[in-house]
């Protein structure tokens, strides 16, 4: 992927190289005629290339150096840069037309997580669009990324809204930040054995658990991404970047902690027991075989149902009160609010209930 030079000065107006030619034999007083008979060339050629209609070849170049002394890479460089301002400003044009195109991304929001920069020219932030996805166009844009979208494996509530733009911006933040990251080829048995070692991270706050669950998948083949959701995204995703690479990607949609925990051994789930092809994009409910064995798997690993049902037995003769809730999350070592969650989603107890033991996270953001 090619890298963009920032800050790099485009000047508004650059003038053709036949200009300063031109400039020059005034000052020498020399006419376009003898220039034409010491270069050996036509004098139609000449005023062609004083006027911009025809190029300084290097061959020409070279000949205006031995004629006038000054050397072959001033005129080459002048016929460069006056090509690029053309061909830029053909670009511009161009892209003019796809204004209404960019106005689909949520830019404000991507600026302010600092994936392009904070800018209100309309056609700098569709160049900076197309800088942040890697394409050439926005046509180019929809042949990579129609595509990209159109493979995602979605689990969704009835009150998800996925705005393909919005998703196809957070997944290409995500996207960079895998590239970034240098990871061991992916091995199913050492990802396996470190779900065990990440279950107990559960009670740790966020600034401790996050780069210790970065290593721990890492060292599997596994990239974890902590992304800001942008508007109708989702909470999380799982795809591979390379045949060995794969990427848990985390938004912040849900800031407590069983939600937190709940959708990383889904996703978990997916690298496991799933194709490479889709892109699972996590929001909901189970809506497909492939999303219910991805929750049937978070819901075991993180709480055994045998353990589950056996702490459900023992408080049916009292009430399910916090010190037992604490009790049990101490005895199979995870954090209270993921049980809090289990307990409420099998409506145990009310969703208003135990909510303080629940864990607010606030990110370290990649």
């Amino acid at each position: 992927m090619a890298t963009r030079i920032v800050n790099e000065y485009e000047p508004d107006y650059v003038s053709p190289p036949g200009e300063t030619l031109e400039e020059i034999l005034n000052d020498r007083e020399t006419s376009q005629i003898d220039l034409a008979r010491r270069t050996g060339r036509t004098s139609k050629f000449i005023n062609e290339i004083i006027k911009g209609k025809a190029r300084i070849t290097p061959d020409f170049a070279l000949e205006l150096e031995r004629v006038m002394g000054i050397p072959d890479s001033f005129w080459n460089n002048r016929q460069r840069h006056y090509d690029a301002f053309k061909t830029r400003k053909k670009e511009s044009e161009a892209l003019m037309k796809s204004i209404e195109w960019a106005k689909k991304f949520p830019y404000s929001k991507m600026a302010g997580f600092k994936c392009v920069p904070d800018i209100n020219d309309k056609l700098e932030r569709l160049k900076n669009l197309l800088n942040f996805f890697g394409v050439a166009s926005p046509d180019a844009w929809h042949t990579t990324w129609d595509n990209t979208i159109a493979s995602c494996n979605y689990r969704k509530s009835a009150k998800f809204s996925t705005d393909e733009y919005a998703l196809a911006a957070w997944l290409r933040r995500g996207e960079l930040v895998a590239h970034a990251i240098e990871c061991r080829k992916y091995n199913r048995t050492n990802f396996m054995k470190a779900l065990r070692k990440i279950r107990g991270l559960t009670t740790l706050c966020p600034n401790e658990f996050q780069p210790k669950l970065i290593d721990i998948c890492r060292l599997c083949g596994v990239v974890v991404a902590f992304i800001p959701e942008f508007p109708k995204t989702a909470s999380g995703a799982t795809r591979w970047i390379t045949p060995s690479k794969a990427l848990i990607q985390l938004s912040l949609k849900y800031k407590t902690n069983d939600h937190f925990w709940f959708t990383f051994f889904h996703e978990a789930a997916h690298i496991l027991f799933h194709q490479k092809r889709p892109i699972f994009i996590e929001d909901g409910n189970a809506s497909n075989a492939h999303e219910q064995e991805a929750d049937d798997f978070a819901t075991e690993w993180l709480i055994p149902s045998n353990e589950y049902y056996a702490f459900i037995d023992q408080c049916r003769s009292s009430r399910i009160s916090k010190h037992s809730i604490k009790s049990f999350a101490e005895k199979i070592g995870i954090a209270p609010g993921i049980i809090v969650g289990r307990l409420q989603h099998n409506k145990k107890i009310l969703h208003s209930h135990c909510n303080d033991l629940k864990i607010s996270y606030n990110w370290i953001i990649n």
